[in-house]
C-alpha cells in the first residue's frame, strides 16, 4: 500500500521546483543580456540613469531636501557648514507651527538665478534659488511686536535663543494676516529675516519644509528643535 509523502519531503520538493524555476529564469535573462547589441546595452544604462535622476527629483520635490547651512544666523542651533534635512511631509496636512525651524524663500527672490519654480506650492517647487534656514516665531493671527530688540508674541516675551542677544531695533505692534508668517534667525544679532524691510512676513507658499535633523558632519548628527 502506497502512502503519502511526509510533509518534509513535500516541502523539499516545492523548494527544489522553485529553485529550478529561478535558475531557468536567470539563465534566460543572462542569454538575453548576452545577445543584446552595444546600442541596446547603452540605452539600458541610460534608462537606469534617467530613472534614478527622476526618483531623486521626486524625493527632493515631495519628501525631503538636504540643505547646507551658510552663515551664522542660526547659531547656536545650527552651525555654519552643517548639512540639514528639511522634511516636506509634515506640511502636507498641516501648516507650519510657531517655533518650527524651516527652510523658506524670501519674497521676490525665487527667480534670482533665472530658473523659476512650478507654481503648485512651495513644497512642489523645482528651482535652484536661494533658500534660508529660519525659525517661525509667529503665525497667522498672532500679534507681534519688537521693542528694543525684545520679541513679544501675543503680549508674551519670547526669550532670546541660547542668550545670543538681539539687535536693538523696534517693530511696531502688528497682527499677522491670514497668510503671513514671521521668521527670524536664532542668532538675532546676525540674521537677515522678517525684521528687514526687504523681507517682512512671508507667505505659506514661501515655506518649503521643516528642518528635523543635522546629518553632516556625522560627529554633529542630532535632532533640531
Amino acid at each position: 500500500m502506497q502512502t503519502d509523502k511526509r510533509p518534509e519531503e513535500k516541502q523539499q520538493n516545492v523548494f527544489a521546483r522553485f529553485w529550478a524555476w529561478r535558475k531557468k529564469r536567470a539563465a534566460v535573462a543572462k542569454k538575453k543580456e548576452k545577445n543584446k547589441t552595444l546600442g541596446q546595452k547603452i540605452w539600458g544604462w541610460v534608462a537606469v540613469l534617467v530613472e534614478a535622476v527622476v526618483i531623486a527629483m521626486l524625493v527632493r520635490m515631495f519628501i525631503l531636501e538636504p540643505i547646507r547651512v551658510d552663515g551664522t544666523s542660526m547659531v547656536n542651533t545650527l552651525q555654519d557648514g552643517e548639512i540639514v534635512l528639511a522634511m516636506k511631509t509634515p506640511y502636507w496636512t498641516q501648516n507650519p507651527q510657531r517655533n518650527d525651524v524651516v527652510i523658506c524663500h524670501y519674497p521676490g527672490r525665487v527667480n534670482e538665478k533665472g530658473i523659476g519654480p512650478f507654481n503648485l506650492s512651495a513644497m512642489f517647487r523645482l528651482d535652484i534659488s536661494t533658500v534660508f534656514v529660519k525659525r517661525v516665531v509667529a503665525v497667522p493671527g498672532d500679534y507681534l511686536q519688537i521693542s528694543n530688540g525684545h520679541l513679544y508674541v501675543n503680549g508674551e516675551l519670547v526669550a532670546d535663543p541660547e542668550k545670543m542677544g538681539s539687535v536693538p531695533q523696534d517693530f511696531e505692534l502688528t497682527r499677522l494676516g491670514e497668510d503671513e508668517y514671521f521668521v527670524m534667525g536664532d542668532n538675532r544679532l546676525w540674521s537677515h529675516d522678517s525684521r528687514a524691510s526687504d523681507v517682512g512676513p512671508i507667505s505659506r507658499n514661501d515655506i518649503v519644509g521643516k528642518v528635523t535633523q543635522v546629518v553632516l558632519p556625522f560627529t554633529n548628527w542630532r535632532a533640531v528643535e
